[in-house]
Parts: structure tokens; sequence; C-alpha cells
């Protein structure tokens, strides 16, 4: 049977003070008495609410600067005391129970965000007090009704309304809340001194990782239907990502829909232009820029209709009316993703009822952050790949110079290339690709596969650019591309055999520019 636990005595210190005088305020309408401190305690005396400063409940004065107030058995008794078994010694040691905590933490995360701040300043921003008695009030929340995020609040004081207290459930739900918010509290200290270990240099790569994800929800099923699933995301990660995106209409996300918009939405990310990038299986099979998005998705269909079927629709231009109609009446596509919708273009989507639509943040630019790739046992970590060559870093290794619009159409390639499977080749021309080749274990056979796709779609190779997105160990690669018709090629360079590479493509009349930076991706 469900406990009901009445709130008879609060105690309230918040770094967050958030709607905590509207919160404190119906506690004491509800003649709850209220313990404080510091800051809190201030702010609730200014606003006329009758506050106990807990030095005063205790009788033991802040110490220290402050950094000891709170560690007294009159606080932490009151807490994690059992109001059936320990009430004998709780009345003997002249200890209240303490029916609510409403706690959270300095902002530590914020602090060493600061510019200049010092190990020191990251230090004394580190609470004691305040996760001991959330860690107590989480331990005990069979007695005690434990807050540590503002959004609670009027769950809690609903219950009140309604019950005259907090019930069982609640209570186990918060607590675990809060042991979830010092479980993050002191992964960020970890992390941040597990990366100053040399204080004079320190590194990118902290001693332990720890991070905390949020499940967002469900799966029917994982990659196979055999296989259970959720989906968890950053609540810290703030920059336009499928994980930040919101569904205006569709069926549920699936655990495949969810990688393939991802590859879909940072590949597209990456232009200038108005541009589309089509996915399937996590490669793209047509990527194209335009004058419109409208434009980009023609160009980006014409590469692999057959492989567009059931593919992701990814744009870096609010989805309009004219392109919504297009892809609408042109094939059957499982999600559409785009930094905004206008209202016509949404209500075409809706025809199709299962179509996924999803709108994301404008795009911003991109930050330094952590790729993972798990292994048996461990996990492998990294830079993700935002590597940017710009034109003026190529380095022309060939007799023969690319002119402008093969360079830029090599600059195009390049981008396509980073985001398909090794062994990747993609061909374009006129800012489109006519070919891409993806997750061979031979690159001469991506660079086949790329040109048969070609063929099967009415494309031509002849006069296209090929990007490759890690060097040629051989000239076969350069041989192979000439007989189709190739004009330019762009390739990080590196191999032993460089030499020998650059001398084919001089033989067959073709341009070749050396990046210095390869794009594998497993």
């Amino acid at each position: 049977m469900s406990q009901i636990r009445p709130i008879r005595r609060a105690l309230l210190s918040v770094s967050d003070k958030t709607g905590i005088v509207e919160f404190a305020t119906a506690l004491h309408q509800r003649s709850v008495e209220i313990l404080s401190t510091g800051g809190t305690a201030k702010l609730l005396e200014e606003a006329g609410i009758p506050v106990i400063e807990v030095a005063s409940h205790t009788g033991q004065p802040e110490i220290m600067g402050g950094r000891v107030k709170t560690l007294h058995p009159k606080i932490h008794g009151g807490i994690l005391g059992r109001r059936d078994v320990d009430q004998a010694v709780m009345e003997k040691q002249n200890i209240a129970p303490i029916d609510l905590v409403a706690v959270n933490l300095y902002p530590f995360a914020e602090t060493v965000k600061k510019p200049g701040c010092s190990l020191e300043d990251a230090i004394e921003n580190i609470d004691i007090g305040g996760p001991t008695m959330v860690r107590a009030a989480a331990k005990n929340h069979r007695d005690v009704t434990i807050i540590v995020n503002a959004h609670d609040y009027d769950r809690v004081l609903g219950e009140l309304a309604e019950f005259d207290g907090v019930t069982d459930a609640t209570r186990f739900d918060l607590a675990i809340a809060a042991f979830e918010h010092t479980a993050a509290y002191d992964g960020m200290i970890a992390n941040y001194f597990g990366q100053r270990l040399n204080p004079e240099q320190p590194e990118r790569f902290p001693r332990t990782l720890n991070f905390q994800l949020h499940k967002k929800q469900d799966l029917r099923y994982g990659e196979n239907s055999h296989q259970q699933a959720a989906f968890y995301v950053d609540p810290s990660h703030s920059e336009a990502s499928v994980s930040s995106s919101q569904q205006l209409q569709g069926k549920e996300l699936s655990f495949n829909n969810i990688a393939d918009t991802d590859a879909a939405l940072e590949c597209v990310k990456t232009f200038e232009a108005p541009a589309c990038v089509i996915v399937k299986h996590a490669n793209p099979c047509g990527v194209a820029v335009g004058a419109t998005i409208q434009e980009a998705y023609t160009r980006a269909f014409k590469t692999d209709p057959t492989s567009a079927f059931g593919g992701i629709i990814a744009f870096n231009r609010p989805l309009d009316e004219a392109t919504a109609h297009a892809i609408i009446n042109q094939q059957f596509v499982e999600v559409i993703i785009a930094p905004g919708c206008s209202k016509k273009a949404q209500s075409i989507v809706a025809a199709k009822k299962n179509v996924r639509l999803l709108v994301t943040d404008e795009f911003a630019e991109r930050r330094a952050q952590f790729d993972f790739k798990r292994v048996q046992g461990g996990l492998l970590v990294q830079d993700i790949d935002h590597g940017v060559v710009s034109e003026s870093e190529l380095k022309i290794v060939t007799d023969i110079k690319p002119d402008a619009k093969q360079l830029e159409d090599l600059m195009f390639a390049w981008k396509v290339a980073q985001y398909v499977k090794s062994n990747a080749i993609v061909y374009a021309k006129d800012g489109m690709t006519v070919g891409v080749g993806a997750g061979q274990m031979s690159r001469v056979y991506s660079a086949k596969v790329a040109i048969l796709k070609a063929q099967d779609e009415g494309l031509t190779i002849a006069g296209s650019v090929m990007a490759s997105d890690a060097f040629f160990p051989f000239r076969d690669g350069i041989d192979a591309a000439a007989e189709a018709g190739v004009k330019a090629i762009i390739q990080p360079g590196g191999s032993m055999r460089d030499d020998e590479v650059i001398a084919a493509a001089n033989e067959q009349g073709i341009a070749m520019v050396f990046t210095g930076m390869r794009h594998f991706r497993h």
C-alpha cells in the first residue's frame, strides 16, 4: 500500500533560485517550517517568508568561510533518521525530522567555462554540503522528499494539495533524479581534474571519462528486430542535431532512422549554398547544391533514384512548399529533416502521415566534441572529424592544373567523401554527385561501383572530378578514373607510391591535388 508522507519541516538551499520564492511561499501557506542557508535564506527573508537559519537550528555558526554549515548531526540526523526506527534516538539528541530537502549544487560547470578560471576558483566551487544532503535525503526517500530540479516544485505542491503529503512513487522517482544529479556533478568534476594531472599542460582526454546521457525514447527495436534499443541524448548538447530536433509528424523514429538522419544532417551542414543530402544505410547516395533547395533535391535525387527510395533527406535551408511537393510526388521517403519548415510545406508532407518530418534550430558554428566507437569491453574516443581544408591549402601535384570550375567541384566532392564509408570514392560534376562508391575493401572496387551506379542511372562520369577519402596506394585507381573520363582528382596524398600515382595522372592528362588530410569513416 502506498504511503503518504506529510511535510512539516523543509530545508531549502539552492544555487539555482528559479521558482524557489514561489515554492517557499506555498510551503509557508501550508504551515511548513522552513530552514535555509546563505543566499537562499536572504532571498526568502526579503520576500517576507519566515525562515530559520541553519546556524540557529543547529546552534553551530558557519565556519571556515561557509565551507562548514550543514554538516551537522541536527541536519543529517533530521534527514537520515528513520521515522519508525530512529525516533527515540532523535528525541534523545533533540533532532527534529526534516521531511523535504530542496537543494541544487554550486555551478561548477559554469565556473570552469569562464575564461581565466583558475584551479583555485574551480576548487572553491566544489559543493560538499549540498551533495551530502542530497544523497542523504535520496537514501532516506522512504521518509524524505528530495528536490534537485526546479521543475519538480509544482509536482510536489500538487501532491500536497491532493493528498496532504507526497506519495511513495514520487519520492522514489525524485530520489533517482537526485542520484542522477550528484552523479553528473561528480562526473564533471572528475573530468575537469582528470584533464589537469599536469597543471602546466592540460590534456584533451581525462584519466577517466564520465558523461551522462538522458533517455529520450525507447525504440521498437534496434538495428535488427531481435535487438532491444533506446535513444539517449546529451542534455548539454545545444548544436542543431538529430538529438535536439523536433518531430512535427510521422511514425516513431527507428534506430536506423536516427543513425541515418544523423549522417545526412551532419553532411548537409558542411555546405554554404542551398544543399540536399540523401542518405541510405548511413551513406550519402545523392548530394547536390543548387540555387534553391528544390533544385538541390532534384539534382541529388538524380544521382541514384534507386537507392534514394526509402531514404533520409536533409537540407540546410528550411523546407518550402515547392520542395515538399517535389519530394512527396516523386519518391517514398522515411525522414525529412531541415532547419525549419513552412506551414504550407508541413501541410503537404502531412498527406503522407507516416513520413517523419523533423526540424532543427538554425545551424551554428560547430564545436569541438568527442566521437565514440564501441568495442567489446571498451570505448574508442576521438575528436569528431570536423577537419576542413581550404582551396588555398590544396597542393597541386600534376603538370596540369585544375581550372576554377574543377576546383569548385573538387571541393564539393571532398566534402561529400568525408561522409561516405571507407573506402570512399565520389564522382561529381557541376555541384552534384554523379557516382558514389562506399565501403568496399578495395579502393579500386569503390571506384568501379560508383561508375556502375552512374551508368545504371544514365549519368556520365566523363568530365567529372573524383574525390578519394584516403590516398591511392597504387596507380590502378588513377588509370580506372582516366578510363571513365575523370578530369581532376582530389586525395590526401601520403602514399609511399605517390610519385607513381602522380606520374600516372600526368600520363593520363588528369589534374590532381593533395589535401594532406584524410577522412576515414568506418
